[in-house]
């Protein structure tokens, strides 16, 4: 009973905290995005006609298996859950350049921030994994390839 109120509570009240307050420029409140409708997107930026393997996933859901070729992307939305921490996880896969496996979308302002609140764009290139920071027009170097392949089509991760 006692979380029933609190989450009314939470709903129905403005957000103390301010976006104006200095040094949080880039924060909005758990509220904005608690009701916002996110975009993953997975981006196959590598050369030569690499196709790229990408298995994506979350507690609740699995996005299935796919097999991207240069210059095409995977990309998929949802609404976070109000109580759970959502977080979605990839693994990747290329012949010839190796894996990764890493989260893709998890609770934290800062890579919200670089989400630019809505849209979080993942690249992988040739010398490893990138997340675009939109406020700044720039990518970011997050992962590098692991040696190998740990999945193929027919396996489950």
């Amino acid at each position: 009973m006692f979380c029933l109120l609190v989450f009314v509570i939470m709903a129905i009240c403005p957000s103390i905290s301010s976006s104006s307050e200095p040094g949080n420029e880039h924060m909005q409140s758990n509220e904005e995005y608690l009701y916002k409708t996110w975009h993953v997107h997975v981006v196959n930026g590598m050369s030569l006609k690499r196709i790229l393997f990408l298995h994506c996933k979350s507690a609740d859901d699995d996005l299935g298996i796919r097999n991207l070729t240069v210059g095409t992307e995977f990309d998929w939305k949802f609404r976070t859950h109000l109580i759970a921490k959502t977080l979605f996880w990839c693994y990747m896969a290329s012949d010839n350049i190796g894996h990764a496996a890493f989260d893709v979308f998890w609770i934290d302002d800062d890579f919200f921030y670089r989400c630019n609140w809505k849209n979080c764009i993942w690249t992988a290139k040739d010398n490893g994994i990138y997340l675009k920071n939109i406020p700044e027009n720039r990518d970011e170097f997050r992962h590098k390839w692991e040696p190998g392949r740990l999945f193929d089509a027919n396996s489950t991760m």
